[in-house]
């Protein structure tokens, strides 16, 4: 997605969203642009049901004999996700990253085991049990819950359908999400660095936004949230969340993955958030410079990871990437109206009738 430098605030049909940072975006100004990554949806759209699920794939090949390096950070807590334990114990990813509603994880972490047990028939026996990767955000408020319509077809169809290039807004998990009292969802964007040591990398990220009190919204610095306040600020407990997934092809080990995906914290805060109280914020970092074997009687891979001293672009780039996503995310969405004619607005909606002469 190309964006606009310097943002000019008069909203025209032509109009981009707003650049972060100066540092340059890959070609899709998305994860994918991190070699190898792809990501694919399947979006429910039916009345009260507002909802779905979205895959990211770290490698085209078998992830549970050939894992890629990662690490999580927990923002906040307010979160009902699967396989964040063993994430954090062996610093790898087994399975593709799925991200849907609080109340489909299971389902979706069923569906993931199925699959590998047909990819690796010897899952559970004569090879470890696999390590499911399950995100949430609760869409409540514009999707029916309880319906609980997700099944594992559509994780298969969604898993299937993964691509580098893919939809951003209200798709996927992202159809019946909200952020700042507008339309969230699926959003992504990538920073490429170089090093002092002349070395070139990229980072991506990809974000399911749904967090933020209308008032705290800050576009590319500018406080829309305080501007557009008609009231009282609200004083209700915040019960959004934001799962937020960064991906590199830099050498990293799981400490240093670690480390990159606080810095997604700092992205996400420049927008307004205070990962408030019933927020459930998380944040995943992965490199896919290198695979992890399963097997014992593979061989490790030998490579030299990176300095800690040179890592200083690539926070700049997760946190520049992690709020241009935040940007794209409300960009791209479209209104949704669900549950009980429960509806959000989009942000250009709102920019256009605020904007206009």
């Amino acid at each position: 997605m190309v964006c606009a430098t310097p943002w000019i605030r008069k909203l025209t049909d032509s109009d981009l969203p707003p650049c972060i940072g100066a540092l340059p975006s890959g070609p899709r100004d998305a994860i994918s642009d991190v070699a190898g990554v792809t990501v694919g949806h399947h979006t429910l759209d039916a009345g009260d049901v507002q909802t779905g699920v979205t895959v990211l794939c770290p490698h085209p090949g078998n992830l549970f004999l050939d894992r890629v390096p990662a690490a999580a950070v927990v923002l906040n807590g307010f979160g009902k996700s699967v396989g964040l334990l063993q994430v954090q114990e062996l610093g790898v990813l087994e399975t593709p990253i799925a991200l849907t509603n609080t109340f489909s994880v299971g389902t979706v972490a069923t569906e993931q085991i199925c699959q590998c047990i047909s990819a690796n028939p010897q899952c559970g026996r004569s090879l470890p049990t696999v390590n499911p990767l399950v995100f949430e955000c609760n869409d409540g408020y514009l999707n029916d819950i309880q319906q609980m319509a997700v099944t594992g077809a559509h994780y298969l169809q969604a898993r299937d359908s993964a691509s580098a290039d893919f939809a951003q807004g209200s798709v996927g998990a992202g159809r019946g999400m909200s952020c700042f009292g507008l339309k969230g969802g699926i959003g992504s964007a990538s920073r490429r660095v170089r090093l002092g040591n002349g070395a070139r990398y990229t980072v991506g990220a990809l974000v399911l936004a749904n967090f933020g009190q209308p008032q705290q919204l800050v576009l590319a610095g500018q406080p829309l949230g305080r501007q557009w306040q008609s009231s009282a600020p609200s004083q209700d407990a915040e019960k959004g969340s934001i799962i937020l997934l960064v991906a590199t092809d830099a050498p990293l080990d799981a400490r240093q993955l670690r480390r990159l995906a606080l810095r997604a914290g700092a992205g996400l805060a420049r927008t307004g958030s205070v990962f408030g109280h019933g927020s459930g914020d998380i944040a995943l970092a992965f490199s896919s410079a290198y695979t992890v074997p399963q097997e014992s009687t593979r061989p490790m891979p030998v490579l030299a990871m990176l300095h800690d001293g040179l890592l200083d672009p690539l926070f700049q780039a997760t946190a520049d990437s992690t709020e241009q996503s935040i940007v794209h995310a409300l960009w791209q969405a479209t209104a949704v109206t669900g549950r009980n004619g429960h509806h959000r607005p989009s942000l250009t909606e709102r920019l256009s009738a605020n904007l206009s002469p």
